[in-house]
């Protein structure tokens, strides 16, 4: 027997049930030509094209990014993730495991071959810095193994494997910096692997968002990479309200799914923290009937997974205020207790993001834009255009 739409959604929260309506990962397929990849930004920001969906008709309008504070009614409350990234890819060298040292014929193996860490989520901050990752080769680097960045200034240490050849790493520094002043420096922008060419000087700024501020995420959320200073500027001067919150964006909104059936594909955790000050102004702004407009997915999925937890608690408040973990997954079928408009970019087919948009604006509709996109030979993903459903 199928659970009620509300115990779903509180399971959904929990981690515990993904979906409550049965959906198959080919529903959510489509085909891009590979040259629709954007692999470079744009020379400016706001020069991006974007989509404007309404989700009530599926009508469709082809508009610039730049045009999109005279679209707002005014009154409408942004709401921003504030999450830096860190440059997560690391390359290093293996110095075998502490307690045995590694033998000649395998000691030119360590000094030579490298090994490439990507960063997905710091488990601890102090006393110890750990973080899980992803490891390549990860079939060769076992518990204890030491891999050594940056002619030894930062040593890693594996401590631990999880799930899909994760690992938990232990860094300490070598050296007077550190271990954060030596991530942020040793360490290359992880750009997206449909991004096929390596990181460059003009990732370290146009990878981040002009508000970007709390470091800690692996990927940017690139919803708010099309915004400017001066779009910000004209937003408030249309008078929104603009509000920040954070989510360390990681594996759980970039994991592939890897069922035929949503319903058993496991969420990674994802890290988040609202404000008091945003949450209030959230709470408000739906008291007054004001529009909430998230900017980006990593947004949607902060304010709905803590709109449900409250929802659940019998909170008055619309969002919890606080730190939290984001193990939501929003398919079809989902109720949206936050979110009025959402600002996104286009995503993958057959992802977690591409299901998050089709249960906003509903899959036929959304399909259908992706198609007109397409058709429109708009720019895709991180470095692409975006789009506005309202």
């Amino acid at each position: 027997m199928a659970p009620d739409r509300e115990a779903a959604d509180f399971l959904l929260c929990s981690g515990l049930l993904l979906h409550w309506q049965a959906m198959h990962l080919d529903e959510l397929d489509y085909e891009l030509p590979p040259e629709l990849i954007a692999q470079r930004p744009l020379t400016q920001r706001d020069a991006s094209r974007m989509l404007v969906l309404n989700r009530e008709n599926g009508s469709l309008q082809d508009r610039k990014f730049s045009d999109f504070p005279e679209l707002l009614e005014g009154n409408e409350l942004l709401v921003l993730n504030n999450a830096r990234v860190l440059p997560a890819r690391l390359f290093g060298r293996r110095v075998g495991i502490r307690s045995q040292p590694p033998s000649r014929a395998t000691r030119r193996e360590h000094l030579t071959g490298t090994i490439e860490v990507l960063l997905t989520r710091q488990l601890e901050k102090a006393p110890e810095v750990i973080w899980e990752a992803l490891v390549r080769p990860g079939r060769k680097i076992g518990v204890g193994e030491r891999v050594l960045f940056g002619k030894g200034a930062l040593e890693g240490e594996v401590t631990g494997r999880g799930e899909r050849g994760l690992r938990q790493i232990r860094f300490t520094s070598k050296s007077p910096a550190t271990v954060e002043q030596l991530l942020e420096e040793l360490g290359h922008v992880p750009l997206p692997p449909y991004i096929e060419r390596a990181d460059e000087m003009v990732d370290r700024e146009r990878y981040q968002t002009v508000f970007a501020k709390r470091l800690g995420a692996v990927a940017a959320p690139t919803a708010g990479l099309h915004f400017t200073k001066k779009i910000l500027e004209k937003v408030r001067a249309r008078g929104a309200e603009i509000c920040e919150l954070t989510l360390d964006v990681g594996l759980g909104t970039f994991q592939p799914i890897h069922e035929v059936e949503l319903e058993k594909h496991k969420m990674h955790a994802e890290a988040y923290e609202i404000p008091i000050e945003a949450a209030e102004r959230i709470h408000a702004a739906r008291e007054s009937g004001r529009k909430i407009v998230a900017i980006g997915t990593t947004v949607v999925r902060a304010l709905e997974n803590s709109a449900l937890l409250a929802e659940k608690q019998g909170k008055k408040e619309l969002v919890l205020p606080g730190k939290g973990e984001a193990l939501l997954f929003i398919t079809p079928g989902f109720r949206f207790r936050v979110v009025d408009t959402l600002l996104t970019n286009f995503h993958l087919p057959r992802s977690t993001l591409l299901a998050l948009v089709c249960a906003f604006a509903g899959r036929d509709k959304m399909l259908a834009a992706y198609r007109h996109a397409i058709q429109e030979r708009y720019r895709f993903y991180s470095y692409g255009d975006c789009m506005l459903i309202r």
